[in-house]
This record gives structure tokens, sequence and C-alpha cells, in this order.
């Protein structure tokens, strides 16, 4: 499936006379990924794949709190961002200080997303916060209708466990603890809702700190149309 987001920019960009041009268009996605996208991450060489096979050879052997003890010893900023069973988060900090010194953390003041690598349009779009999380509550109750409670029980007899990190993402974790610790099926719901809405919120607040984003409601094709003439202009 398409994404609408994707497919309402490209008709933005026909309406405007530039389905011609060669260009990215990016819908969704959370903040970080889209100020990587722009900004790029630090410089840094390739892995080395001896450093990282004995990491992870430590990390079967001794566990993840083992290495995380070993990062906040040389970079304890770092290992204060990281959670300690953030596994490949843990191990790159690590390979990192081996391979070139120097922390990661230093490696990430350095760059701070400072030079953008693209020219960019950004185009927030909002609408009033209750109709968000009325759009929410639908789309839950969508994906419970589609089979989510059925794909997270599915999962877990396959082997994978509630404690990994893909399924503590919201609605998985919801799914998981009404089918390992008994939650009840309205309180799941409720919590699941609930959580969404405050993910929501928190990206919300992410974007609005983006100084050169335009705010935009779903229906203001003309001023989106108009902001994309001038930036090609």
């Amino acid at each position: 499936m398409e994404d609408p987001g994707y497919v309402g920019a490209l008709q933005v960009f026909r309406a405007a006379g530039l389905e011609e041009v060669v260009v990215p268009i990016v819908a969704g996605g959370t903040g970080l990924y889209i100020k990587a996208l722009i900004y790029g991450l630090f410089d840094s060489r390739p892995p080395d794949p001896d450093i990282r096979r004995s990491l992870e050879d430590l990390a079967d052997a001794h566990g993840l709190s083992y290495l995380h003890t070993q990062l906040a010893a040389c970079d304890p900023h770092a290992a204060a961002g990281i959670h300690v069973n953030d596994r490949f988060r843990i191990i790159r900090a690590l390979e990192t200080y081996q391979a070139t010194g120097r922390p990661i953390s230093d490696h990430q003041r350095q760059h701070r997303f400072a030079q953008p690598r693209f020219a960019t349009a950004k185009v927030g779009l909002i609408m009033p916060r209750e109709d968000i999380y009325a759009r929410i509550d639908r789309r839950v109750d969508q994906m419970v209708a589609e089979g989510l409670l059925e794909e997270v029980r599915s999962l877990l007899a396959r082997g994978y466990g509630a404690e990994l990190k893909s399924m503590q993402s919201i609605g998985y974790r919801h799914m998981a603890n009404h089918l390992i610790k008994g939650v009840d099926w309205a309180e799941t719901l409720r919590l699941l809702k609930r959580d969404t809405r405050r993910y929501a919120k928190r990206q919300l607040t992410w974007f609005k700190a983006v100084p050169d984003i335009v705010w935009l409601s779903p229906q203001d094709i003309r001023r989106a149309e108009a902001l994309i003439r001038r930036f090609f202009v």
C-alpha cells in the first residue's frame, strides 16, 4: 500500500506542474530519521569486523550489562543515553571507541547535525488535536480488526520473546501483555490508544521545534503547491 502522505505530496507536485522533476519525496518517519537523512551522521570508518566479532562474543558470553558497564567506563555520556538491552548501539559505541580512540559521544558532539547535505522544503500537516486523537483511536481499532492480536500470538509461539526490543514497540507490547500477563482486553485497548496518543504528542513536540517547517492543514493544497513552486524557482 502506498503511503498516503507520499500520494498526497505527489498530487501537489503534479498540480504544480513539477511531475517531471526527479526529486525524492519523504513522507512520515521519526524526527531523528529525517534529521539523519538531511544532515547525515558523523563520518566514521567502516566497522572493523574483528572488533565487532570480539564484542559480539563478549556479549554472548557475559551479557549486555557487562558491555554496558565497559561503555560507561569509557563513554559515560553515551552509556547514559543507551539502554542496557540495546545490543546494537552498545556494540557500535564500543567499537567506535576502540577503533578511533575517541568516545562516540565526542564524534556526535562534533557533528551536531550542523550542515545540511540537501536543500529541502519541509511541510508539516496539522489538524486539531481532538481530530488527531480520534484518527488514532480509529487506527487502533482497525489494526486490531486486521489481526494485530493474532500476529503477536504467532510471533510469541515462534519464540520471539516479549523482552525483545521489537516486541516492546507500541501495539506489540500491549498485545503481549494481554496474552502473557492477562491484562484485561478493554484495558489493553485503552492503554494502546493512550500510549499511541502520547507518542503522537511527542512527535509533534519534536517537529514543532524544527524552525523551517511550514505547517498546513491537510486540505490546504493551494498553499503547499505555492510553497513547492517557490522552492524550485
